[in-house]
C-alpha cells in the first residue's frame, strides 16, 4: 500500500526537526546560548537558516526546545526502568546504573543542565524550574515511591530515603565531577573507557551490598543487572561538568 503524500511530507518534516534539535543540542551545550551560532547549527543539520527559524522562531526558543528534547529522553529511559517488571530494590539498581550511563554517555545534556544551573543560580531567567516541573519532580516523586515500597518490603535497609537517593545517584555525579583530582592521585587515567567500565561495574555491586538486608540476594541481582545492560559508547568529556560560563565564551 503506497503511503499518502501527506504522511510522507508529516515525516520528512518530522526528520528535519530532530536533525535540527540534534544540532542545536551539540552547539548549545558547547557554547551556550548567548555563544552558540544559528548558522552553523542550520549548516550541522543540513537546512538554511530561513528553514531553521521556520520550526522554532527564534534562538531562545530553539534552545529551549533543545533541552526539552534532551531531557524527554531522560525522562523517558528513567520511566523504562521506573516500570520494569522487577522487584524495588533491582530497580533501584537500575537506576543507578541508567543514570551512570547517562553521565558516561551523554555529555551534551550534562553540560545544558551546568549551564541551566548556572544561569539559575545567577537570578537569570531560564528553562530550569520548567524542566525540573516536567521531567525531574514526576521522576522524583517515583524514586522516593519505589525506594519506599523497597524498605517496607524488607528487601532495602530502614534507612532515610533520601540517603539512599543520594548514595544511589550522588556518587556517579562526585566520580565524574572530582575526576581531574583523582586524574592526579592515581596511577591510571579514571576517565579512560576501561577506567569507567570498571567504575560502572563497582558502583551497581557496592549498592548491592550496602542497601540490601539480604546481601546475597543483592549480589544476585548487581550481576544480573550488568549482565543484561549493555554499557553504552563512552562519550564523557570532563568539560561536562564546571565548563565554561557561556558569558565568557
Amino acid at each position: 500500500m503506497t503511503e499518502s503524500p501527506t504522511r510522507t511530507q508529516a515525516e520528512r518534516a518530522d526528520d528535519t526537526r530532530a536533525r535540527i534539535l540534534d544540532a542545536a543540542l551539540g552547539e548549545f551545550s558547547a557554547h551556550g546560548l548567548a555563544g552558540a551560532r544559528t548558522d552553523q547549527i542550520a549548516s550541522a543539520a543540513g537546512v538554511n537558516k530561513a528553514l531553521l527559524y521556520y520550526y522554532f522562531e527564534s534562538k531562545e526558543k530553539l534552545y529551549v526546545a533543545a533541552l526539552e528534547s534532551a531531557a524527554a529522553r531522560v525522562r523517558d529511559s528513567t520511566m523504562a526502568v521506573f516500570l520494569r517488571d522487577a522487584s524495588s530494590g533491582e530497580r533501584v539498581l537500575r537506576t543507578a546504573l541508567n543514570h551512570f550511563d547517562r553521565i558516561a554517555s551523554q555529555g551534551e545534556f550534562q553540560r545544558l543542565m551546568q549551564q541551566e544551573m548556572m544561569r539559575h543560580n545567577s537570578g537569570e531567567p531560564g528553562a530550569l524550574p520548567m524542566i525540573v516541573k516536567r521531567v525531574f519532580s514526576p521522576l522524583h516523586a517515583m524514586l522516593q515511591s519505589m525506594i519506599r515500597e523497597g524498605i517496607s518490603s524488607g528487601e532495602l535497609i530502614d534507612c532515610d530515603w533520601m540517603q539512599i537517593t543520594l548514595a544511589s545517584l550522588g556518587a556517579n555525579v562526585f566520580f565524574f565531577l572530582s575526576a581531574p583530582v583523582w586524574r592526579l592521585m592515581l596511577s591510571y587515567d579514571p576517565l579512560a573507557p576501561e577506567s569507567i567500565l570498571e567504575r560502572r561495574a563497582a558502583a551497581v555491586r557496592f549498592l548491592s551490598q550496602a542497601l540490601f538486608v539480604d546481601r546475597f540476594h543483592g549480589a544476585q541481582l548487581a550481576e544480573r543487572v550488568l549482565a543484561d545492560t549493555p554499557a553504552p559508547e563512552i562519550k564523557f568529556d570532563p568539560a561536562s561538568f564546571g565548563g565554561k560560563d557561556e558569558s565568557t565564551q
